[in-house]
């Protein structure tokens, strides 16, 4: 296992089994003993970078910088201008000599990857249109809260095949959750993100299905999954979107197809009765909230880990 300090978490592929693992676990252990980290990061400062709005991103790692006795710096679109204002690599290297690490929530996945190939400092994706790792992580942590572990265990992801879709494929194949995609024709995940999650779950006992089958995808899942339709960047499609997803939307109909009562997760915001009812995300098996909660200490570990001591 690599040191973590001074790396960047861009994708979750770009960390082996036993450091997934060490990150959920350093969480864990931050979410129960928050007391003995509240000096892990005194002094640091995190860059947050934003392209895109965000109710979670912002307030989780914000909060996570000052239960930690450090700083963050909300940046919007206006003060970055990322590849307009300002190249991504100017941003970054005028960046790396003031603070100790950069979060980045944007559109193109390639500016992620821009900032950190040239900041000298940790960059985290807050999210790109590709990835959302912490997402999935948080995801991670708050499947073996509820249900004790991942092995043995079936998430169905039911929806677009986007971000979340794909980290949560890269995270499943990490920890051996198995994982099955039910989306309508055309909204499939990459097929390479398909194909590295299939051969990376071989080590870990990860079974992956994507299907257009609702039914095929939720039969004997612990966990169903979704979120929304239209993503940001995606308003223009919501309409057309609209008519076409309304099949997949979760509903208790849905959940009791499953057949073994299962937990309902949604990375949110919801749009509540589009892809889920409120009786779903209201219910006593719905964790909407504990996945929100866990954004902040799965981010608290990624930055102690990547930005401490």
């Amino acid at each position: 296992m690599k040191p973590f300090k001074g790396r960047d978490l861009i994708t979750i592929r770009d960390f082996s089994v036993e450091e997934v693992g060490a990150i959920l676990d350093k969480a864990a252990e931050i979410k129960k003993n928050p007391g003995s980290y509240k000096k892990a990061l005194d002094g640091r400062t995190l860059a947050m970078i934003f392209e895109k709005p965000s109710l979670r991103t912002r307030v989780t790692f914000e909060t996570g910088m000052t239960q930690l006795h450090g700083h963050a710096i909300y940046i919007s679109p206006s003060d970055a201008g990322l590849g307009r204002r300002e190249s991504v690599a100017d941003v970054a290297r005028n960046l790396e000599r003031w603070v100790d690490g950069i979060m980045a929530r944007v559109f193109a996945h390639k500016t992620v990857e821009d900032l950190a190939a040239h900041a000298r400092v940790p960059v985290i994706n807050g999210l790109s249109d590709d990835f959302h790792p912490v997402q999935a992580l948080s995801d991670m942590l708050t499947i073996r809260e509820a249900a004790g572990g991942w092995k043995g265990f079936k998430l169905a992801y039911v929806g677009d095949g986007n971000n979340v879709t794909h980290s949560l494929l890269f995270a499943a194949a990490r920890t051996g959750l198995a994982v099955s995609v039910a989306t309508p024709a055309g909204y499939e995940p990459r097929a390479d993100i398909v194909a590295w999650a299939v051969e990376a779950g071989r080590a870990t006992g990860c079974v992956v299905d994507v299907s257009n089958d609702i039914a095929r995808a939720v039969k004997g899942a612990h966990f169903i999954y979704t979120d929304v339709w239209a993503s940001m960047g995606q308003e223009s499609e919501a309409e057309k979107r609209k008519k076409i997803f309304a099949p997949f939307q979760v509903n208790e109909k849905v959940m009791k197809m499953a057949g073994t009562d299962p937990w309902f997760l949604h990375c949110l915001p919801a749009h509540r009765g589009d892809e889920v009812t409120d009786e779903v995300a209201d219910s006593s098996r719905s964790l909407i909230f504990d996945q929100a909660e866990n954004r902040l200490h799965l981010q608290k570990a990624v930055m102690v880990l990547l930005m401490g001591d």
